[in-house]
């Protein structure tokens, strides 16, 4: 099964990448096609930066520094996985990238936003849910304090 796992840096979406390995150590045989999607740069960054390809690499350079975590615990996983950067709305984006690599499933974290602020706003893994073609499992937020009592924000597989 391959599993699209979208990462953007915050501690819910590599508690998604968690939930992956979990699966593929109960038996699921997995790969995985690890995702960031760079929000398009503003009109000030465009007048700012005076050439598009300098915020390009740097929008580049970003996504691929967002998805290390996410691939440290993947290569301690052993799992085999692919990496994509994008730029663009994220879940338009993300829906085309699950299209383009021919995901059969969604596993993404939600940061647990009111439904009000949803409602207002959108989130991107609410717009997923609803635009994905596959199924989608949405990973919330955990409140529970680490096992060892510290909330120090460090990785661990």
């Amino acid at each position: 099964m391959k599993i699209l796992l979208p990462v953007d840096g915050s501690a819910v979406s590599l508690e998604a990448v968690r939930c992956a390995i979990r699966m593929a150590h109960a038996g699921l045989e997995t790969s995985v096609v690890l995702a960031n999607v760079q929000e398009s740069a503003t009109l000030y960054e465009l007048v700012v930066a005076h050439d598009p390809q300098v915020l390009a690499q740097v929008s580049a350079a970003a996504g691929a520094h967002t998805l290390l975590a996410a691939q440290a615990l993947l290569d301690a996983a052993g799992i085999v996985y692919e990496s994509e950067v994008a730029s663009g709305d994220p879940a338009h984006t993300l829906i085309d990238i699950l299209e383009r690599y021919e995901c059969d499933l969604v596993v993404m974290g939600a940061s647990g936003t009111s439904t009000l602020r949803s409602a207002l706003l959108g989130s991107v893994s609410n717009e997923v849910l609803h635009a994905a073609p596959v199924p989608v499992m949405i990973v919330k937020a955990s409140e529970a304090p680490a096992p060892d009592g510290s909330d120090d924000g460090e990785i661990e597989p």
